[in-house]
């Protein structure tokens, strides 16, 4: 009788649990791992990419569009990236319903929607999906990095059940418990941008499961300011990628020459 509880969205345990809500952050604990760290001049995320292989076409990544893959970072408006942890069919609907109210509110109102009323309406969806009958939670947390004029820089993450919160650096995904055990120990309040993006590099170092730091496992987005105090997202391309872990040391060629002279 026990394992009936979790044959329903809907159905609490008697020990007042939702089972498959467990389920769905259980498989996002096995999802790659995201990492978003809060500056005061600028929020930076990066993320562990699953699907790689040589036979992947990457064109357009080196091309086209605003960099990356597409497969755990996205921008959601000119002020909000979110990377992404969990199913990536579910991640790709609640992006596309994220783009739409973010466009909902630029008409209504003639300014970028804030960052924490974006996760709110993304935590609406998926609350309700926690509730009526005969749907399953969405199998994705989201990391919102974002700015707006009155709160500047911020950093959300929110989970299948709908709950969302703040956060001066956060991991969701694979190894979140040693990476958040760095950040704490590393993280200070008055970091910079350039010191954060150090920071997360490092942590994505110790933390992911290839032994190797490169473009074709990694990506990474910062949100800063530009010269007329905008909003500036940026996404890095592969190619941008590898010329970071070159400055900080955490490329491949450093690891290659290593063992050729060993």
């Amino acid at each position: 009788m026990a394992r009936r509880y979790d044959s329903r969205t809907t159905i609490f345990s008697p020990e007042g649990r939702l089972y498959q809500i467990e389920y769905a952050m259980e498989a996002i604990s096995h999802a790659g791992t995201v990492l978003g760290v809060l500056s005061k001049d600028g929020v930076v995320l990066a993320a562990e990419k699953k699907v790689t292989g040589k036979l992947l076409d990457m064109s357009s990544a080196k091309e086209g569009g605003y960099g990356g893959s597409g497969e755990k970072i996205f921008l959601l408006n000119s002020n909000v990236i979110a990377g992404v942890a969990g199913i990536a069919a579910d991640a790709n609907s609640l992006v596309n319903y994220a783009r739409q109210a973010s466009q909902r509110h630029l008409f209504m109102y003639n300014e970028d929607i804030p960052v924490e009323s974006l996760a709110q309406r993304l935590c609406d969806l998926k609350q309700g999906y926690t509730q009526y009958g005969g749907l399953r939670p969405f199998g994705v947390s989201l990391l919102y990095a974002g700015y707006d004029p009155h709160y500047e820089f911020q950093l959300y993450h929110s989970d299948p059940s709908g709950n969302y919160s703040g956060w001066k650096a956060t991991c969701i995904g694979a190894n979140n418990g040693t990476a958040t055990s760095l950040l704490k120990q590393e993280y200070k309040e008055d970091i910079s941008v350039e010191a954060a993006i150090e920071l997360v590099l490092r942590t994505m170092s110790k933390t992911m499961d290839s032994t190797t730091l490169g473009s074709e496992k990694l990506e990474f987005a910062t949100l800063t300011l530009d010269a007329n105090k905008k909003p500036k997202a940026k996404v890095y391309k592969p190619s941008e990628i590898d010329v970071l872990l070159q400055k900080h040391g955490l490329g491949k060629k450093d690891e290659d020459t290593e063992m050729s002279s060993a």
